[in-house]
């Protein structure tokens, strides 16, 4: 019996633990760091810290669903902020698309700690934030050419940034 238990134990040493997956080194990650990044501030909102759109607002944020129907968007970051959840609402409901929200900060690293938390980089993504935020956002890009300020009332523009591994592309276009 004793030989048994000595056995038993053998082979239960023996078995090797099942391998870890290990992460795929940045280097041979093809993704990281690439993407395409819609970028637009929310739409029309009220006065207030946490107001919500008003009735303009809603019409431009169905205006961007028109624009970006067919755009093959995967996510949509937004801030907590009441205005910018309103403005994915018509993308995310109608598209069916998931969606993450960030942290508003002045560097815009949060976001991308975000899109690499849920590996979402080489993907295409809409990005929704204030005016003050999205230019630190299109910094941390290394967008080209260099935006420095998104005027307070410009609810309009669409910044779009394509981010190859060796290069990045930005364009600004217009939406009513």
């Amino acid at each position: 019996m004793r030989y048994i238990v000595i056995i038993l134990l053998c082979c239960l040493a023996c078995d090797a633990p099942p391998p870890e997956r290990q992460p795929i080194p940045i280097a041979e990650d093809s993704t990281f760091l690439t993407g395409t990044f819609y970028l637009v501030r929310h739409a029309e909102s009220g006065a207030g810290e946490d107001s919500a759109l008003t009735e303009a607002g809603h019409h431009r944020a169905g205006a961007l669903y028109r624009l970006l129907q067919d755009s093959g968007i995967q996510k949509v970051y937004f801030t907590h902020y009441q205005r910018s959840i309103q403005t994915a609402d018509s993308i995310c409901q109608y598209l069916a698309i998931d969606t993450a929200s960030y942290k508003p900060d002045s560097t815009g690293e949060d976001l991308l700690y975000e899109i690499t938390r849920h590996n979402d980089w080489g993907k295409k993504l809409l990005v929704i934030g204030q005016s003050n935020t999205l230019v630190p956002i299109m910094h941390s890009l290394k967008a080209k050419p260099k935006i420095d300020s998104i005027e307070r009332k410009d609810y309009s523009s669409l910044y779009v940034v394509k981010k190859y591994r060796d290069s990045v592309k930005c364009w600004k276009t217009s939406y009513e």
